[in-house]
Parts: structure tokens; sequence; C-alpha cells
């Protein structure tokens, strides 16, 4: 299931949403721009690489990609999602909840795979967490949503139910990873995803947000 659009409204700019989204393009453009050796030499230097562990790398990898469906599909997602937890957690609040969930799923992915030698690059682990946030704070929003099953069609299906599904997708396929060899292993992230998602659930709790969301809430019950 890939998302079109929800239909949760948002009261505020996305500024931070939309920064986001523009240093990750950028920063792929540059990364596109690279012959193949210096691509590689800076994906290593600047991913992050269980089997050489830096902590400043867990926080550079987060805005590195490995082409343009991978740029261009976590951007998407982080439009249709990220846009209503910044409006109510605030800018800086946000940012902040952003980047302490893409730690959560860098260090989830160097935890359950600590021998791996391959770089771990994107920003799925943190958009993960919004959409965990999302999925807690806006669960009957509505999502459409596009899907292939035969033929390509769309539906429209409540934000839990498609935020459940693929989670479910994310622990199905990291739980059959385990085992692969961490030398040769490659593509996607799971544990990352994993581990972004439940953090996003669990700092959306202790990050209060702002005082003009609940007055908002309490109009609509």
């Amino acid at each position: 299931m890939f998302p079109l659009r929800d239909t949760q409204p948002s009261y505020s700019k996305p500024v931070v949403t939309v920064v986001l989204i523009v240093i990750n393009i950028l920063i792929f453009l540059f990364e596109f721009s690279l012959d193949p050796y210096s691509q590689n030499a800076f994906i290593f230097t600047w991913g992050l690489v269980p089997d050489q562990f830096h902590l400043a790398n867990v926080f550079t990898s987060m805005f590195l990609h490995g082409g343009w469906l991978h740029v261009l599909g976590n951007m998407w997602f982080l439009w249709i999602f990220g846009d209503n937890i910044e409006d109510i957690l605030g800018h800086g609040k946000y940012l902040l909840f952003y980047l302490a969930c893409g730690v959560a799923a860098g260090m989830s992915q160097v935890i359950l795979s600590p021998g791996s030698r391959v770089p771990m690059v994107g920003a799925s682990g943190a958009i993960a967490g919004v959409m965990g946030a999302y999925m807690v704070k806006f669960p009957q929003s509505r999502i459409h949503t596009l899907i292939f099953y035969i033929f390509i069609t769309t539906i429209e299906v409540p934000a839990w139910v498609m935020l459940i599904y693929w989670f479910f997708i994310q622990l199905v396929s990291g739980v059959g990873s385990i085992g692969t060899s961490q030398i040769s292993q490659g593509g996607t992230a799971f544990f990352a995803h994993i581990g972004g998602f439940i953090a996003g659930i669990g700092l959306i709790f202790l990050m209060r947000p702002k005082e003009r969301y609940w007055k908002r809430k309490d109009l609509t019950w």
C-alpha cells in the first residue's frame, strides 16, 4: 500500500518538514553528481556502518539515500505524515522528535546487526517514528492509498489500518532477515524501521503537544 494523501487538516505551516525535505534532496543531488567511486566513498564515510560505529554517523546517515526511488519515496511519506505531527508539537519540538526517532532507528539496527559492514543510509527510520506518532494521534484519519493487487486501484483506509499493516510487514521482513550474512547483506534496514516506529509511539507520549492542539481536540469531541 502506498499513501497518496490524508484527510487530517494541519493548522500551521510545516516549516521544519519542508526544510528537512529540501536538505535531503539537496544532499542526494550532491551524491548523484559524484562519480561512482567518490559516491561509494562518500556513503561509507557518512553512512552508518555498525562494524565501524561512530556516533556522528548516526545523524549524518539520516540525510543520505541510495537512489531516486529511495529519496523520493521517503520524502513523500514525510510530506504525508510529517506536517500533522509538526503541527501538534511545534517546530522546535518536532525537530528534536524527528532526530530522536532517527537515532533510535539507527541504534536499533546497530544493536541487532553489530557485525554488519554495509552502510545504512536513509531517513526512513526517523520517518517511521513520525508514522508511529501519527498512528497514535490520528488513528481515524483517512488515508487515500494506492494498492497493487492483480490490478492497480485506490482505496481509503483508516490511518491505523495502513500503519499497522506497514509495521507488520517490517516486523516479518526483519525477523526473516535474521541469520543472513552481515557481510553480504544489503537492502532495507528493517530493524531501523521497527525501532523508529516504536520510538515515535513512545516519544509522542513524552513530548506534550502544544496547548492549542488540546483545545482543538476538545472542540471536536
